[in-house]
This record gives structure tokens, sequence and C-alpha cells, in this order.
């Protein structure tokens, strides 16, 4: 009798899930077709994503070639084309060739498109701050302090991760205005950091080992003092 019962509830789970699947099955076949297709159409994505990344890839690097042969015009060209038409991994780098290839004979151009990325919001803040020290860099022997301060200040608070060049660029351009007290200023500030750079930027004149950059500085600013 007991096997009896067991058919019969076989028999009603049987029937329960055919109606399931008669009222249901649509759904069922539409939802694994839109699964088969996304994870198509993802695949597709990916290789055409890949696709355009090596292409980026092999033009940044022929522009690259362009540069090392001395070919400035022709690479910043090369580099503008990367950067409006890459992904975007290689735009920014890019647009910092295309500057600096335009640095080589056209130094106000350059400083203006790097002003461009600095100002360009929907960067990251190191690639901004990046090239407002590459800006910095072109118009250390030539802006008045009052300009490399606009532009370099705040790169030179701590932790930015620029502060070591924007202060030596500062003390340099404060040096070159003879502005002593500013210049003392941003040599203490490289002094009190502890990460502060200590590479050597060339071998002393009396023989006792390498002089860097806050040595030169430290001893130019004593020689002021007395002078």
């Amino acid at each position: 009798m007991a096997d009896i019962f067991h058919e019969v509830d076989e028999e009603v789970r049987r029937d329960q899930l055919k109606k399931l699947w008669d009222r249901y099955s649509i759904y069922v076949i539409a939802l694994a077709v839109l699964i088969v297709g996304g994870i198509g159409a993802w695949r597709g994505y990916e290789y055409w994503v890949a696709q355009k990344a090596a292409a980026a890839g092999a033009a940044f690097e022929a522009a690259a070639d362009l540069s090392q042969q001395g070919k400035h015009a022709e690479a910043e060209a090369a580099f503008a084309k990367v950067a409006a038409e890459a992904p975007a991994g290689y735009r920014v780098l890019a647009r910092l060739r295309a500057a600096a290839e335009l640095s080589a004979d056209k130094r106000a151009e350059a400083v203006k498109a790097y002003d461009d990325i600095a100002n360009d919001s929907s960067l990251d803040s190191n690639w901004r701050d990046l090239a407002s020290v590459r800006a910095g860099l072109l118009l250390a022997d030539s802006a008045p302090l009052a300009e490399m301060q606009r532009r370099l200040d705040a790169l030179a608070e701590p932790g930015r991760s620029y502060r070591h060049t924007a202060r030596q660029l500062l003390a340099l351009s404060a040096w070159r205005n003879k502005d002593i007290a500013a210049t003392q200023r941003y040599v203490d500030m490289m002094i009190a950091d502890a990460e502060t750079p200590r590479r050597p930027m060339l071998r002393s004149a009396i023989g006792e080992g390498d002089v860097t950059f806050v040595d030169m500085m430290t001893a130019l600013l004593a020689a002021a003092g007395k002078s």
C-alpha cells in the first residue's frame, strides 16, 4: 500500500513540474539565451579592447621611435593622434609625450599643453601634478618667482607625490630671483623632510664625497650670508 501512495506522490510531482515548465519555460529559455548572448558580447568586447590596446601600443612605440630619431614635429603629431584615438590608458601618456616633443623648440606651446593636462579635472591628481612639474621645469630659468609659486607651492606641501622636485624648482627660482629668504624656506622644507632624496649631483671639488642638491643650496646660502 505504501508503494501505491509513493507512486501517486511521484505522479503528482511530475504533473506539478510539467505545469510549472509549461508556464515558465519561455522565461527560463529567454534567460539562458540572454546569459549566453551576454557572455558572447563580453568576449567580443574584451577582444575589441585588446585589439585597440595593441594598436595604441604599436602607435605609441612608433611615435617614441620618431622622438629618438630627433623628429620632434613628427613625433608630436603622432603622440597627439594616439592621445585623440587611443584607450584611456595610453591617452594621458601620449598627451604628456606630445607636450615633451613641443618643448624641443616650442616652449610656450609645450607649457600650454602641460597646463591643459594639469587643469583637466577628469584626470587623477598625480597626472595633473606631474604635468604642473613638467611645465615648471620649462619655466624655472625664466619665470618670476611669483609665477613659479603660483604653479608649484601647493605641490611642495607634505604628502604630495612630486613635492621634492617642486621644492627644488622653487628653491632654484627663488635663488635666481635673488630672494634669499624664500630660497632658505624651500631648502628648510627639504631638510625637514626625511624622505627628501639624497642623490648626489656632482663630485665634491675637495674630495669629500658627493654633493647633493641640499648641500649645494646650503653652501650658496652660507656664501650669500657672508657677502
